[in-house]
């Protein structure tokens, strides 16, 4: 056998370890600032420093900077100013930005009526019951107002009725004093608010029959009867769900 006999040796095939995803340097600082400020470090209304000398401090370019102040913006964790006297403020989310996020979530997947209306029956009668444990005077003397311009709107003006009843049920999650549940509660509101204004819904009985019910749950939050509360916020959503399905089968071809 000679030299030219042999084969050659295969060289080893190279080790597969998959593509690499190196995150952005905007990305990273964003992560950090997030860190510092859901720590505490940085607390609402802190401001931040400006783009040239956070670019100076970490070494990024402009560029990097401006773009993970934005990345935090759309978190809701830093508020910015532009213009010569602008800036960067460290934010606190909001229940609109909590209400624009599910409400994309929601429009996005597509969710049925049907399990928005679940949602409100799952949390309107806790709120109820935590309202009438928690709520204050200032809380019950919203509650009283709205359900005031409620009655009034119910008579003629569907789309103040429509309205009202949602700044109702924002409140009533308020006098709960539970930020996730009014955050919740007030998001799921939001939808059923859209879908409430579909044709033949918000009849003269229907709105009758809401602002009876609203003033039922007020009497039970006020003499602080939880039990009463609930169950009264329950029949209340039941009705509701049971006079919009009616509503949208009236308009099904």
């Amino acid at each position: 056998m000679t030299a030219t006999d042999v084969t050659p040796a295969r060289p080893p095939d190279p080790i597969d370890v998959g593509p690499i995803d190196v995150p952005r340097s905007s990305e990273v600082l964003a992560e950090r600032f997030e860190q510092r400020i859901l720590a505490g470090d940085w607390p609402p209304g802190t401001a931040l420093p400006a783009e040239r000398e956070l670019a100076e401090r970490t070494g990024l370019g402009r560029g990097s900077v401006r773009e993970a102040l934005r990345i935090l913006e759309i978190r809701g964790l830093v508020r910015t100013r532009p213009g010569r006297y602008g800036g960067s403020v460290v934010a606190r989310p909001t229940d609109a930005l909590l209400a624009r996020h599910i409400g994309l979530y929601a429009k996005g997947r597509s969710v049925p009526l049907r399990a928005l209306v679940e949602a409100r029956q799952a949390l309107a009668p806790n709120v109820a019951a935590l309202a009438a444990t928690h709520r204050t005077r200032a809380d019950l003397e919203l509650l009283h107002a709205i359900a005031d311009r409620l009655d009034a709107a119910a008579a003629t003006d569907v789309p103040a009725f429509l309205e009202e009843n949602v700044r109702w049920h924002e409140a009533l999650a308020a006098a709960c004093h539970n930020d996730l549940l009014r955050a919740f509660a007030a998001s799921i509101s939001g939808l059923m608010f859209e879908a409430s204004r579909i044709e033949r819904f918000a009849t003269d009985d229907v709105r009758r029959l809401v602002s009876r019910a609203h003033r039922r749950i007020l009497d039970a939050i006020e003499r602080g009867d939880a039990d009463a509360a609930r169950r009264r916020a329950e029949r209340d959503v039941q009705a509701y769900a049971r006079h919009l399905e009616a509503a949208l089968e009236a308009i099904r071809p």
